[in-house]
């Protein structure tokens, strides 16, 4: 008979030794709000170079939070370590992330860019980091989901 909730220490609060993070889903959406005024209007293109500085920071923090000996993910593989395939892929999507954010971030500035590109490859960043995201969440769910038992 379980009497508590299930503690998920690594869902809730940072691993010991890492400072909170600012939060990265609401620069998310406000370099979305970006991509969602049309291309014509003044200062678009600078708008998103300001946008996309705040999201690239804290990608960087959540690959610091996430990886290495003392990591989110080692915490997560002392509880599943089934899921190595996972986090190692969750892994790759932050080198694949971190390159397209510093890539968009040069080519945004340069004047000779067209803002219908830019605009197409922030779109393709904000679906893999949604993607990412969800990955991430699945991963955890299936480290943490208990089996109460009672089904036949």
């Amino acid at each position: 008979m379980v009497t508590g909730g299930i503690q998920q220490p690594y869902a809730v609060r940072p691993p010991a030794g890492h400072p909170p993070r600012s939060s990265l889903g609401a620069d998310v959406r406000a370099l979305a709000g970006v991509l969602a005024v049309p291309l014509r209007e003044a200062r678009w293109r600078e708008r998103l170079i300001l946008r996309l500085a705040p999201v690239r920071a804290g990608f960087a923090d959540h690959v610091r939070v996430t990886e290495g000996p003392a990591g989110r993910y080692a915490e997560l593989l002392g509880q599943a370590p089934r899921l190595d395939r996972g986090v190692r892929l969750l892994t790759r999507e932050h080198a694949a992330i971190a390159a397209g954010l510093a890539g968009l971030q040069r080519a945004a500035e340069l004047p000779g860019v067209p803002a219908e590109e830019l605009r197409g490859r922030a779109g393709q960043l904000l679906r893999a980091m949604s993607r990412h995201r969800q990955r991430g969440a699945d991963l955890i769910w299936q480290a943490y989901q208990t089996d109460l038992g009672g089904e036949t």
